[in-house]
């Protein structure tokens, strides 16, 4: 089992300037393998893009290309051989990306053709793959990194990789910060009996984070709505300053830092409430909500992304493999809120600004995101009951293109109704009022 442990370094300034200096290195390789491969397709060659096949050119070619311009002599052998190595692996995963985007074979959105990095814009970074880097026997808050040496840490990485074999270090500066990130091989641990806690459904949104269906309500901290007033200010003061001036690299670096911030805050939130729902629940239910189409809803696109759905979703996967917690995925058709947690009627109509669900049927009103929350429980809690109604909650697709949903196991009307709310505990969701 591969995991990463990402620890932050606090380097010496001769030990950042050796950091640039290794990240400038792979942004230079990334570059000259690019223009060598857009040469090659100029003259109408078979381009060869492979890992392999750049570094074989970049070898063939090293002391030619990294020539200092004022001395004449190759400055290459200043970095290590791995910082070129990472620069021209970046630029073979790219290729690569969009090779497949351009055959269809990748998926999520389709990849362009690479661009070369600026120094300005690219975030600087090489990695690591070969030789004695990572941890130093007797020092467990410092990493070893070649050609640069011992380099402190502000943790005890020895604890947080806790005898794991490390096969990668990844070295990025993201917010003014550098920081190594391991790739650790550990052995796959049996699964855990799963948490004593019951089922639960999560409705996922953007006024409050998520709802739960025991009426717990997790606050959306709307970091970066707090944040805005103080990132607005700081990029106009950078667009302020004169290109290539000292004032505007310390003004780009104020609002790197401020966006780091912002990450940061959104991290530690969703790693909090992941940890939490992981580790008191055993069953839990969530949509697959379809992000990308969500932020096509231009007023909404900067709160929903604010919000981090899919890291969400991410966190949860992996947290619940670890705890035992069974993750029930609910299908991204079935609706959760426009169908009645009660008796299972599903409205045919319920637009957004209705904060409050009122059922027709069997005159239950609740609030909308505690009434999604319930749904998804059931649809998620046991085989016999896939939905609210006991049908699969996913459509199936007939052989002539129409969409088949589920049906139900009994009539709309009648008193022998299933009551959906019963024996989950839930007082609020009996409510007649808010």
């Amino acid at each position: 089992m591969l995991e990463a442990v990402r620890v932050a370094l606090d380097p010496t300034p001769r030990q950042e300037r050796l950091l640039e200096s290794h990240a400038g290195a792979a942004r230079f390789a990334y570059n000259a393998g690019l223009a060598h491969v857009k040469a090659m397709l100029e003259r109408q060659e078979k381009p060869e893009w492979s890992y392999y096949a750049l570094r074989r050119w970049w070898n063939a070619n090293k002391d030619a290309l990294a020539v200092s311009m004022e001395t004449g002599k190759p400055w290459w052998p200043e970095n290590s051989k791995e910082s070129y190595n990472s620069g021209l692996e970046s630029l073979a995963d790219a290729l690569k990306n969009f090779s497949k985007s351009r055959k269809g074979q990748r998926k999520g959105r389709r990849m362009g053709f690479p661009r070369f990095k600026s120094k300005d814009r690219a975030v600087p970074g090489f990695a690591y793959t070969t030789g004695s880097f990572g941890l130093i026997d007797c020092d467990p808050y410092a990493l070893r990194l070649p050609r640069i040496g011992r380099v402190h840490c502000m943790e005890d990485v020895s604890r947080r990789v806790n005898g794991a074999k490390v096969l990668r270090m990844s070295v990025s500066k993201r917010g003014g910060r550098w920081q190594a990130s391991l790739t650790v091989e550990r052995a796959d641990l049996p699964i855990p009996s799963p948490p004593k806690g019951g089922s639960v459904g999560i409705d996922l949104g953007v006024k409050e984070l998520a709802t739960l269906s025991d009426g717990t309500v997790i606050h959306n901290p709307h970091v970066l709505k707090s944040n805005l007033g103080r990132l607005k200010k700081a990029q106009r003061n950078l667009s302020r300053k004169r290109k290539g001036s000292n004032r505007r690299r310390k003004a780009r670096a104020q609002v790197a830092r401020l966006y780091a911030r912002v990450a940061n805050l959104r991290s530690d939130a969703l790693n909090k409430t992941t940890i939490m729902l992981a580790h008191a629940y055993s069953d839990i239910g969530i949509e697959d909500l379809n992000v990308a189409g969500l932020v096509k809803n231009h007023g909404l696109a900067r709160s929903i992304q604010d919000a981090a759905f899919a890291e969400f979703r991410r966190q949860l996967t992996y947290k619940t493999a670890r705890t035992g917690a069974r993750l029930h995925v609910i299908d991204r058709w079935y609706p959760s809120s426009k169908t009645c947690s009660n008796c299972g009627t599903v409205k045919a109509k319920l637009s957004l600004s209705e904060r409050v669900y009122h059922c027709e049927e069997c005159g239950l009103v609740i609030d909308r995101d505690l009434n999604a929350a319930i749904n998804i429980q059931v649809a998620g809690s046991a085989p016999e009951t896939l939905n609210a109604r006991g049908g699969s909650v996913r459509q199936t697709r007939l052989e002539c293109g129409t969409m088949r949903h589920p049906a139900k196991r009994e009539p709309s009307g009648g008193g022998n109704r299933v009551r959906l709310g019963a024996g989950l505990g839930n007082e609020a969701m009996q409510m007649t009022s808010l």
